[in-house]
């Protein structure tokens, strides 16, 4: 692994596991091997490391939810497979992605609240491409624009507040009681 990458892989651990303010420079430097020298090489500060972790979990959150939603054969079975996947991750059956200890992106934007930070925004645009996933895969099922926005914004609402109550309240049930409660919103909407 390139040193860049071993410093973002083991930065985004600590920041996930611990908090990005309460993991300071010098422990990222000691578990990452590297020299104080070589981070300053590739990151100017502290937030740059930061926003780089952001990107790393993105493609990564990505890849693998794509991986897991992709195969299903229709926009139905995707958005199923979106909740399976939360699921296994909640449960730790998923060993394609880092150990659960909630979204990354929720965490970290709270610790960077102002909400034209860059890193704030960073964790913002991660959203909306969810809800972008989501919306596609909801397009596959309806037609009228109305339905499609309203029916993805209410599946992306029941993500985020299956992946909190997982974190928060330990709730490890809570992407199978949101995709049950998708089911049915589908279910009605497409008359079945």
């Amino acid at each position: 692994m390139e040193r860049r990458e071993q410093l973002v892989s083991v930065a985004f651990g600590l920041f996930y596991r611990y908090g990005v303010h309460a993991i300071g420079i010098n422990r990222v430097i000691a578990d990452s091997g590297v020299a104080k020298k070589t981070l300053y090489t590739y990151f100017s500060s502290k937030e740059a490391l930061v926003a780089a972790t952001v990107d790393y979990r993105d493609s990564q959150f990505f890849s693998w939810i794509e991986g897991r939603t992709q195969r299903a054969s229709d926009g139905q079975g995707a958005i199923y497979a979106l909740f399976d996947a939360l699921d296994d991750w909640f449960n730790e059956r998923e060993k394609l992605i880092h150990a659960f200890h909630g979204c990354y992106f929720i965490n970290v934007s709270a610790e960077f609240s102002d909400l034209s930070h860059p890193i704030h925004q960073q964790c913002a645009s991660h959203k909306r491409a969810m809800l972008g996933l989501i919306r596609l895969y909801v397009s596959r099922l309806f037609s009228d624009d109305k339905t499609v926005t309203m029916l993805s914004e209410a599946i992306a609402v029941l993500k985020e507040g299956a992946t909190i109550q997982a974190h928060v309240m330990g709730d490890l049930k809570a992407a199978v009681k949101a995709k049950v409660i998708v089911t049915e919103l589908l279910t009605t909407r497409l008359g079945h």
